[in-house]
């Protein structure tokens, strides 16, 4: 039995009109937070005079030019793959400062949220960029988790906590491959416990169990495939010659030569060009390419391992190959 992966399509580009709406708000965003930073100025400059500060319009300066400072280098670093955690909370406690000056101010409740919100605002939209920098940054790389859905922790909070803890410890990023892992994984658990009764934790090798454990024990494996039943001594039919040639085919295609794990990965690049990462998993491999459940896991491993590393994927072809030979001859 082969368990279809979840192909769920992505996030379309932006349009014209919501790229341009994107950038009004953008705009809008940089001019409230600059607002937010002119507007506690005067309340900064009168706690540094209190504080005896000969210069006093230097606190409120260097502090409102810092946020942006941090907000930006946060940005940039999250933009080259180098995010450090501490960087991202630099503005917001300058930012508190800030409001907290701000609040000190005012003589009213309001007067107090209103000189501390503006203020707030700044970081408040940094925080957004700084989520959408990462977010694409992660998505191209490969490197971001997808999240679960939070109803799924609502329904189903133990085994969604089993399945976000497999896919934090093996990094498995694809929410949807992790779905066809579980899935596989719950049927192989299944087949154990046909097989092997009750007690199938305990009568189960231990190589099968850590397979299990870590989401490569697919089901329906050369190895558990049942026995058939033998066939009962009966007459032939009359048409039982005309039937013989295709069983004497069966048994020389038996008797051929295994194919070597180089060939196998060979026809496994054609069969799989046009497949999506999603769908590159170890039971989807065999039923294509005819081969065991190792070798499959095997085949999976070395496509995912050439897609990451950004080579080509391209059959051999065998003509190319005896060009050479014949000009040589």
């Amino acid at each position: 039995m082969t368990t279809q992966p979840i192909d769920r399509p992505g996030v379309p580009p932006l349009t014209k009109p919501e790229l341009g709406l994107a950038g009004i708000g953008a705009f809008a965003a940089a001019g409230v937070g600059a607002l937010g930073l002119i507007s506690s100025f005067a309340a900064v400059s009168e706690a540094a005079a209190r504080w005896g500060f000969t210069s006093p319009w230097m606190l409120p300066v260097g502090i409102d030019v810092a946020i942006p400072v941090f907000t930006v280098a946060n940005l940039l670093l999250i933009r080259m793959d180098m995010a450090l955690a501490w960087v991202r909370f630099v503005p917001w406690i300058l930012t508190l400062i800030t409001c907290g000056l701000n609040v000190a101010a005012g003589h009213e409740v309001w007067a107090k949220v209103a000189h501390g919100t503006m203020p707030l605002l700044w970081v408040v939209f940094s925080e957004i960029g700084a989520h959408i920098y990462a977010v694409r940054i992660g998505a191209a790389t490969g490197r971001r988790m997808e999240k679960i859905r939070f109803s799924r922790w609502l329904l189903a909070f133990p085994s969604t906590f089993a399945l976000w803890r497999r896919m934090t410890l093996w990094e498995i990023t694809s929410y949807s491959e992790a779905l066809a892992r579980e899935k596989e994984r719950q049927l192989a658990r299944a087949e154990l416990r046909e097989r092997y009764g009750r007690t199938w934790r305990t009568k189960t090798p231990r190589r099968e169990r850590v397979m299990l454990r870590m989401g490569d024990l697919t089901p329906g494996t050369e190895q558990d495939a049942p026995v058939p039943p033998p066939v009962e001594n009966r007459p032939a039919p009359p048409s039982e010659p005309k039937q013989r040639p295709p069983r004497q085919a069966k048994s020389k295609a038996k008797g051929a030569p295994q194919r070597s794990f180089e060939e196998l990965l060979s026809e496994a690049r054609t069969l799989t060009a046009s497949w999506t990462d999603a769908e590159l998993n170890g039971e989807a491999i065999r039923t294509a390419v005819h081969c065991s459940a190792a070798n499959a896991r095997k085949l999976r491993d070395a496509l995912k391992t050439e897609r990451a590393d950004g080579r080509l994927l391209h059959s051999v072809d065998d003509s190319q190959g005896e060009t050479p030979t014949a000009e040589a001859a």
